[in-house]
């Protein structure tokens, strides 16, 4: 990853601070947490598509949002981030491939829906696979819907050049 700077530092925590608040915001956190989960700030993952530096600011963001989460804390802080970082490391992978960008609902849907399937099973003796898969499904659904939202919103050369 290249030196960051203080504009990407700044742009990092901004970027952490609003996938924080699109989490644990009134009316937004009950849909953030536990077996069903539509996590709206989930749609900022497109972000690391188009700039690998904002990894850092899902990781942080998730990481500081789990702190919230009132049945699972410390275990979601740690399950849940690796969730967002393993998903940001492999949007990296597909990041310099635009035609790809159908790949991130997947891999975010498939990781999350795994690990925090496993972390709701372990912790709360949930069932695994009904619960995997309600945690996959409103994962692919809301970034599916920020992929919609990118494509849409690239189409302005001002939001394009502001996250790239």
């Amino acid at each position: 990853m290249q030196d960051l700077k203080t504009i990407d530092i700044t742009r990092i925590a901004i970027v952490a601070a609003l996938y924080v608040a699109l989490t644990v915001a009134p009316g937004l956190s009950v849909l953030s947490y536990g077996a069903i989960q539509f996590r709206v700030s989930e749609i900022l993952m497109l972000l690391v598509f188009f700039n690998p530096k904002y990894s850092w600011s899902m990781i942080i963001g998730c990481f500081i949002s789990n702190f919230f989460s009132a049945t699972l804390g410390i275990p979601d802080m740690i399950f849940g981030t690796l969730a967002t970082a393993i998903s940001c490391y492999l949007i990296y992978l597909v990041s310099n491939r635009n035609q790809l960008v159908f790949l991130v609902p997947v891999f975010c849907a498939v990781v999350n829906g795994l690990i925090v399937g496993a972390e709701l099973f372990f912790i709360s003796h949930l069932p695994f696979w009904a619960t995997a898969g309600s945690v996959a499904i409103g994962e692919f659904v809301v970034v599916t819907i920020g992929t919609v939202i990118f494509y849409l919103l690239m189409k302005n050369n001002n939001f394009a050049r502001l996250i790239k």
